[in-house]
């Protein structure tokens, strides 16, 4: 690939997420890039896969800025799909190879993408897809013969303003919405995050976040920036806690970009007063409220390490709001943690329901701009026009604002504080999952009469009041055909019939009153 790629001025900005690759692959050759439990990519093995898969792309779809679907598992073959789909001048949308087939349908029609990636052991999850794109096998693809002309003619039609990627997150009517981030999103993140947090050639990360999540958007792009190494741990380590500080220990990883339930697992596992990752140096945790308690476990068993409290929906492209934790401040268990001040080239303004203003230490909906902010809602104008609208406090030309839907507050000490959620949008797990899509799923069985979730915070489950007699095994049963594992209830309550309000719906402040005065023990 040597004389490929023309040298860009030190002056000019990055304009497409393929340089990072480029300049790694010249910087560092031969050192490994992604790696899971059986295979591994060297830099310049990533590129030649990109570029030999890209061109097949390329020909086969025949223009650019186009969705094309990624079958994702955690293998380093996820990642590397996600290059050559980028190499052929379009965009990739990873879908959860495990998830039911009637969401991933679902997700298919709406997105009407020009290819669906796959390897060889998802070809049965990928041929009953078959309906709704073509097919190509990854490993079939690695062997075209590159066409470098066809490549760069691709690249240049490419803005950084065109999508990088489409995340689907749970949406509220039953169909998952599709988050169209940009390149210039993305390299924007991962600039200032590589500089903020202090990354270097020298770093090792472990990744945790399913390549289907945003989180694991900065894995892929710090490892191709910065020239680090990433290993894809297996989902299994995390069931045994020895067996992932081993893991972390074996590869030497100095670096973790997980999900705050992740971060919380290993805290409350007890593993930490015994065994600990030696080479560790900074930990950032984003995905929902980080927990002054666990925090604290950490701290007391690694008080050396920097921890980095992330906060930030898909829509700003992944964060937008950052609070690296002081090592003189403390934190007692109940106490609130900041998630801090704005990400570099990010604004965030606290607006009231008429979209005023509000005073210090008063809540507000966190609302964000910048140039992080996401193309939209994929193929839903009016999701778009209502979450993405013009800046209340510039009346004199276009300037978007995403309303995040949190409600925030800034403390005295001048940082945001997250305080809840404005609609029936939760985090579990390290999810982002609309109780109205549970819902609607619910409804679809035929032995359900009715049924209403909502959050247990404290406890981190989602709670189930429902009609019927079907047992909660069956329930979770007949619910796993139809939503990934972490959207399904943990607790099952029967009320029949569910009691109504004056205006005859189900009075769900009444359901949640109820159990919260029950002894739950």
């Amino acid at each position: 690939w040597d004389g490929y790629k023309e040298e860009r001025p030190e002056t000019e900005s990055m304009l497409n997420l393929l340089e990072y690759l480029e300049d790694s692959a010249a910087r560092v050759p031969e050192k490994i890039a992604f790696a899971d439990e059986n295979h591994s990519f060297t830099f310049v093995q990533l590129l030649q896969f990109a570029r030999a898969v890209g061109t097949d792309i390329a020909q086969r779809v025949g223009r650019v800025n186009r969705p094309v679907a990624v079958l994702a598992d955690r293998t380093a073959m996820t990642p590397a799909a996600f290059q050559a789909v980028l190499a052929s001048g379009n965009y990739y949308a990873p879908i959860d190879a495990a998830m039911p087939e009637a969401r991933m349908s679902a997700i298919l029609q709406q997105l009407q993408p020009a290819l669906l990636l796959y390897m060889p052991n998802q070809k049965k999850t990928a041929e009953a897809m078959s309906a709704f794109c073509p097919l190509l096998d990854l490993t079939q693809a690695q062997c075209t013969e590159i066409d470098d002309a066809l490549l760069a003619d691709c690249r240049m039609q490419v803005l950084d303003a065109d999508p990088a990627y489409v995340i689907f997150t749970s949406g509220s009517t039953g169909v998952p919405k599709g988050i169209a981030c940009h390149h210039r999103g993305v390299i924007d993140l991962t600039e200032w995050l590589a500089e903020a947090a202090g990354f270097s050639q020298q770093d090792v990360l472990a990744n945790q976040a399913p390549f289907y999540f945003d989180g694991s958007v900065k894995d892929v792009y710090l490892t191709l920036k910065c020239g680090v190494s990433c290993h894809i741990l297996p989902k299994k380590v995390f069931m045994f806690p020895k067996m992932l500080i081993d893991e972390l220990n074996r590869h030497q990883v100095t670096s973790l970009g997980w999900a705050t339930s992740a971060f919380h697992l290993v805290a409350a596992s007890g593993v930490l007063e015994k065994h600990l990752p030696h080479y560790l140096t900074r930990v950032l945790a984003g995905g929902e409220a980080l927990l002054a308690r666990d925090l604290n476990i950490w701290r007391r068993a690694l008080p050396h390490v920097q921890y980095i409290n992330l906060y930030g929906p898909t829509e700003t492209t992944v964060d937008c709001i950052w609070y690296a934790i002081p090592p003189d401040r403390t934190f007692a268990d109940g106490e609130a943690i900041p998630i801090g001040r704005p990400c570099r080239n990010k604004q965030v303004l606290l607006l009231d329901e008429n979209l005023n203003p509000v005073p210090d230490g008063t809540p507000g909906e966190i609302c964000v701009r910048g140039t992080g902010l996401a193309c939209g809602y994929f193929g839903d104008w009016e999701k778009t026009h209502a979450a993405f609208v013009q800046n209340p406090l510039n009346p004199w030309y276009p300037d978007r604002i995403y309303r995040t839907g949190d409600i925030g507050y800034r403390g005295a000490d001048g940082l945001i504080y997250f305080s809840s959620r404005r609609d029936g949008q939760i985090k579990h797990m390290g999810y982002r999952i609309e109780l109205g899509e549970v819902e609607t799923a619910l409804s679809a069985l035929p032995d359900v009469p009715e049924a209403v979730c909502f959050f247990d915070a404290e406890r981190d489950r989602i709670v189930c009041c429902y009609e019927g007699t079907l047992t909660a095994a069956e329930l979770t049963r007949q619910l796993g055909k139809r939503l990934p594992r972490y959207m399904i209830p943990n607790i099952w309550i029967t009320k029949d019939p569910l009691p109504r309000n004056a205006n005859g719906k189900v009075d769900r402040a009444a359901l949640q009153e109820e159990y919260h005065h029950a002894d739950r023990s």
